[in-house]
Parts: C-alpha cells; sequence; structure tokens
C-alpha cells in the first residue's frame, strides 16, 4: 500500500493546481445526478484550496464512484482519482466509507496463493467470480489461469481506503511477480498492479477480451459497445486508439462521446454498494441510447447488463458471446 499511496501524494501536481475551469464537471456522474458542486473533483479541488480538512468534504469523498473520467479531462494533469484514493486513506473515520467498508472486507475471503509461478494469470473480480462458467470460459479464451488469489479484499481496500497489512500484501504481489502477463478485471487493481510490478506486461479484461479476432468478428455494424469506464481511463492515451481501431474494423458505435464513458452502471461504485448514494443507472441509460439505431448492446462489465436490460428489450450480452456468435456463424 506504500508505494502507491507515495505515487499518489508525489504527483507532479495536486489540488492547488486546480484552475476551477470546471471541464471534469462534463464528465462526472455525480454533477450529472446532484448537481452539487461541492461532490465534484472541481469541489474538493477548490475546499481543499480554501483550507478545508478531510472531514469537511467527507460527503464530497463518499459520493465519487471513482469512474476515472476526470483525469484524461483535466487540463492541469492533476491525477483526480489518485486524490479521492490518498483522501480516503488518510481520512479513516471521518470517512463514512471507511467504516462501512471496513465491515465488508471482514467477509472477503482471502484465498491461498499460488507457491509456484505462472507466464500468464487472470484476476476476476466481483461479477466474475459470481459467475464460474463464464470465468472458465474466460480464461479459455485468453489462455490464461484463473488466479488463486484474485487480491478481492484488495481492490476493495484501495476503493475505500482502508489499511492493508503489509504482509497480506506481500503474499498477494509474490506469485504475481513471477507472472509474465496479467490480465486484471478490476480497474483500480490494476492501477495498483503498475505501480507495484512495473517490470509485468498487464491490461484490462476488457482490451484483452476486445484483442481476440474471434470475438473482435462477432461485433456488427448494429452493435453498441458499452466499454468499461474505469479500465479505459487509466490508460486513456492507449486505449482510445485502441477503441478507435476497433470502431474503424467492425463499424460499431461506441460510448466514447465525454459523459458516456463515465455511465452506466453506477452501481458498480462503492457508494451505491453501501448505500451511501442511490444508482441512477436508469436515467443514464436510457440518455445513452437515446437517437441511436442499434440492434444489440455488447458489453464489457456484467454490471452494465442488468442496467440496460431495465430500459430495453434489445439483447444486452457480454463480450465472450461474441466468440460464441462468430463459432456459430462460421
Amino acid at each position: 500500500m506504500t508505494m502507491f499511496s507515495q505515487n499518489l501524494t508525489g504527483a507532479a501536481k495536486t489540488f492547488a493546481d486546480c484552475s476551477g475551469c470546471s471541464l471534469c464537471l462534463l464528465v462526472c456522474p455525480v454533477w450529472r445526478q446532484t448537481r452539487d458542486i461541492e461532490l465534484t473533483p472541481h469541489g474538493r479541488a477548490k475546499a481543499l484550496q480554501h483550507g478545508a480538512g478531510i472531514k469537511e468534504i467527507a460527503a464530497s469523498l463518499d459520493s465519487c464512484t471513482l469512474c476515472l473520467a476526470c483525469d484524461p479531462v483535466c487540463p492541469e494533469n492533476i491525477d483526480l482519482s489518485g486524490m479521492v484514493l490518498d483522501l480516503r486513506r488518510r481520512g479513516a473515520t471521518a470517512v463514512a466509507l471507511h467504516e462501512r467498508q471496513a465491515r465488508i472486507i471482514e467477509k472477503v475471503a482471502v484465498r491461498e496463493t499460488r507457491k509456484s509461478g505462472t507466464s500468464a494469470a487472470l484476476l476476476a473480480d466481483r461479477m466474475l467470480r459470481a459467475s464460474p462458467n463464464l470465468l472458465t470460459q474466460v480464461a479459455g479464451l485468453l489462455a490464461v489461469s484463473a488466479s488463486d488469489d484474485d487480491g478481492a479484499d484488495i481492490a476493495r481496500a484501495l476503493e475505500a481506503g482502508v489499511a492493508i497489512a503489509g504482509k497480506r500484501l506481500q503474499e498477494f504481489l509474490a506469485p504475481l511477480r513471477r507472472a509474465k502477463n496479467l490480465i486484471v478485471a478490476d480497474a483500480l487493481l490494476l492501477r495498483f498492479l503498475r505501480e507495484s510490478l512495473p517490470g509485468s506486461h498487464m491490461m484490462s479484461l476488457g482490451e484483452a477480451l476486445s484483442g481476440l479476432p474471434a470475438v473482435r468478428r462477432g461485433l456488427r455494424a448494429t452493435d453498441l459497445y458499452v466499454i468499461e469506464p474505469r479500465a479505459y481511463h487509466a490508460d486513456f492515451q492507449r486505449m482510445v486508439l485502441h477503441y478507435d481501431r476497433l470502431r474503424a474494423e467492425r463499424g460499431c458505435a461506441f460510448n466514447l462521446d465525454l459523459q458516456r464513458i463515465a455511465i452506466p452502471a453506477t452501481a458498480r461504485g462503492l457508494p451505491q454498494r453501501l448505500g451511501l448514494a442511490a444508482p441512477d443507472d436508469e436515467q443514464q441509460t436510457r440518455w445513452l441510447l437515446h437517437g441511436r439505431d442499434i440492434k444489440r448492446i455488447v458489453v464489457e462489465s456484467l454490471d452494465d447488463i442488468a442496467a440496460f436490460e431495465r430500459v430495453t428489450e434489445l439483447p444486452v450480452i457480454h463480450l465472450t458471446e461474441l466468440a460464441d456468435d462468430n463459432n456459430h456463424e462460421t
């Protein structure tokens, strides 16, 4: 945890560099839902500039969904999402998330770590772990083994700012250091691992699957492809090229416009999962679909399936199903 925190707090620019341009409001799902500037990156930065402490901005820290959409649009290159993660960690009991999350982490079983190295490993997220058949299918498509220790407790602790025991952290990282390739479903965990294991090649699950020829061939020009926002924003400059190439090759539509990339499924955010904020998925998915001439929705995140199925009768499928469709057609 130390390396991650030092990286965030040691960034070249901080909240003090915020010019107040408000570009972050254009992509913030919390601003879109509440229109409360105090709950936005802009509001947090300005409050801190004027001497506010962590207790004074606790509600703002609690409300952030950590979609990471504000990072690539900030003209000052401030690590806005990193600021939230660091302040949550430093806030301790001042932040409601910390107290509630501590109870949740106690329920996450820590699995036995692998003792032998592996050339490639898949770290599943909570939704993928809940679908064993899909997890097996994903691992098969990518020709990797699912890690015995997926770091679920570490991913949740990172998001909430809960301390991670040094021994636990080393147990998690030790076998991963021997892996040449890592595919990570949780984007915040991916962000942490890139700092902790700089010599390893790693990518998000969405990027890995959408790079497979069998999956790419399954995409149709009448599809809407919904990108999972956290992994996209965490590596924006490279990922925009990845998806632009995919769009040019297959002709499908993407949720790449400003606000649209930060939605739907705000329910995946920690404030919504802990009952601190109500998700507005229905309003957001209707807005995303408005005016589109599509016949199918393809999602990278399993969370998004239910969000779309509540508002449309169009088929909603996970990215892995494209490989099945392609196999049936051929």
